[in-house]
């Protein structure tokens, strides 16, 4: 068989692969779909009172922004670290909305003490932030491994760590709509732990995670 007629042949049984869309515009959908879940859940459960009536302090609402900057960031990192030949840079992204995140909940920390001292005793509430943080990030956590993996990411490390690290930022900006009380030092520390948790075990099942399907 002539070269030509090899490379016809092997060409005619080869399938056409669907172009992924830009890492933009397939974060925007992600976090567009996390937003619209995050409404429904608010509005069929406790309403905006409780967020509004915290976020009207100015320190609240820089923390609010923090997470959310974050969450936005980190994803659209991830996703963009995702396609090869992307500037590394892209990990940076995240680290203004991090600073103001732990900034302004550090300024929290510095009011409020280290915990309510209610009846629940010294950790308070808190520990009901640790556990709504890890169960929202569990099912996010899924949607975006699944939308990264369809880039076959060379390098899965940074992906999955930007990835986790946005996964984690919208779980605790999604918090902010059923947190009662300001924060506290204990109860930063126990957010701080569920963001790492969830880090943690993104990173260890990245290869798994993001293998090709």
């Amino acid at each position: 068989m002539e070269t030509e007629q090899l490379i016809e042949s092997l060409g005619a049984q080869l399938t056409p692969v669907r172009r992924l869309a830009p890492p933009s515009l397939r974060a925007a959908s992600w976090l567009g779909a996390a937003a619209l879940l995050g409404v429904l859940a608010v509005s069929l459960t406790v309403g905006l009172h409780i967020f509004s009536s915290r976020v009207a302090l100015p320190r609240v609402a820089c923390q609010c922004a923090g997470e959310g900057v974050t969450a936005v960031s980190a994803v659209l990192a991830a996703l963009m670290r995702s396609v090869p030949g992307r500037s590394p840079r892209w990990a940076l992204l995240p680290l203004p909305g991090c600073i103001l995140w732990l900034a302004s909940s550090g300024l929290g920390c510095l009011a409020n003490g280290w915990s309510l001292h209610g009846p629940a005793g010294f950790i308070g509430e808190s520990s009901h932030c640790f556990a709504f943080i890890l169960g929202v990030s569990v099912p996010l956590a899924a949607a975006l491994f699944f939308v990264l993996r369809r880039a076959r990411p060379i390098d899965p490390l940074p992906v999955a760590t930007l990835g986790m690290l946005g996964v984690a930022a919208t779980a605790a900006f999604a918090l902010e709509f059923f947190h009662p009380f300001d924060v506290t030092v204990i109860d930063l520390a126990l957010h701080l732990a569920a963001v790492g948790v969830v880090m943690a075990l993104g990173i260890g099942l990245r290869r798994r995670a993001l293998a090709a399907a």
